[in-house]
């Protein structure tokens, strides 16, 4: 099973759009500058309440919609968010009448007919996985949506789900970064090798905590940030952690928070770093906290 989407190496996240303030004009000249920095892929996903602000600015200028990859995702049911939300316990739902219904919102607020990417938000423990098959394949079918993923899952988890699909899952989007290091020891990257898949990064900043430490892991991890920076004559502390990310074999696509398109540029200038086998342990030994045995 191969991945058949191509994507950009960097991901554009938009999670915080709601917040940004920007205009639909503003959005979409964000958006035209990511494409010209080659940055072709947008996440969003139906809880960050992006999708109807990104679909305003893409009516602007609708050619634009061919160039890029929009990835959305769906199951998440909060308290206070309306017809798609819940009414009054958070929960999780991957039943296929909320799945459909996401979509035919998610196609509506983004004013286009498909979505490149549709990944399951998180695992749902009622989910019934014939009933995901039965419900992707007639996207599928209907043009609605191309290609699926899932985001969060575990090993075992993703496992099950792909035995009773028809198509591959082509993405399990988790979080990585030198601070949290869970999935290098998970199995999950290994997994993504073996099903010849990419994992997608999010918070490889940490949320802020490799820029800002609020513990000595942290502060551990920036001292030995700045060294490999200097050593690598790096822009900034950011790229030297995209540079770590992407140097795992399982070639993973990091998410980018950032309404700031200079920001955008200089972490796809991180592809021009070259680290060394042993800068990347030095970070995760700093991570650690103890030497590689």
């Amino acid at each position: 099973m191969t991945n058949h989407v191509n994507l950009s190496t960097f991901i554009a996240g938009f999670w915080r759009l709601k917040n940004w303030g920007m205009t639909a004009q503003e959005v979409l000249a964000f958006i035209e500058q990511c494409v010209e920095s080659g940055v072709t892929s947008m996440d969003h996903a139906m809880v960050y309440r992006s999708e109807a602000p990104f679909g305003e600015a893409l009516a602007l200028k609708p050619e634009l919609r061919e160039k890029i990859q929009i990835i959305t995702k769906f199951g998440i049911r909060p308290t206070g968010f309306g017809k798609l939300g819940a009414e009054h316990v958070n929960h999780y739902d991957s039943s296929p009448d909320a799945l459909i219904e996401s979509v035919e919102n998610s196609l509506r607020d983004f004013k286009t007919d498909y979505i490149d990417v549709l990944l399951i938000h998180r695992p749902d423990y009622l989910m019934d996985p014939q009933e995901i098959a039965e419900a992707f394949s007639t996207l599928k079918q209907d043009g609605k949506v191309k290609h699926f993923g899932i985001s969060n899952f575990t090993t075992a988890q993703f496992e099950m789900l792909q035995s009773i699909l028809p198509m591959p899952l082509i993405t399990n989007q988790i979080e990585l970064s030198p601070y949290n290091m869970q999935a290098l020891d998970d199995g999950t990257l290994e997994q993504c090798m073996r099903f010849k898949i990419q994992p997608m990064l999010w918070s490889c900043l940490a949320a802020g905590e490799l820029l800002n430490p609020k513990d000595k892991k942290g502060e551990r991890i920036l001292n030995t940030l700045r060294n490999i920076a200097e050593e690598l004559n790096a822009d900034s502390i950011e790229q030297v952690v995209y540079a770590w990310v992407l140097k795992l074999p399982c070639k993973p696509l990091p998410l980018l928070g950032s309404s700031k398109i200079e920001r955008i540029k200089s972490a796809v200038k991180s592809l021009d770093l070259t680290m060394s086998q042993e800068q990347w342990y030095a970070i995760w030994e700093a991570s650690n906290g103890s030497p590689v045995p």
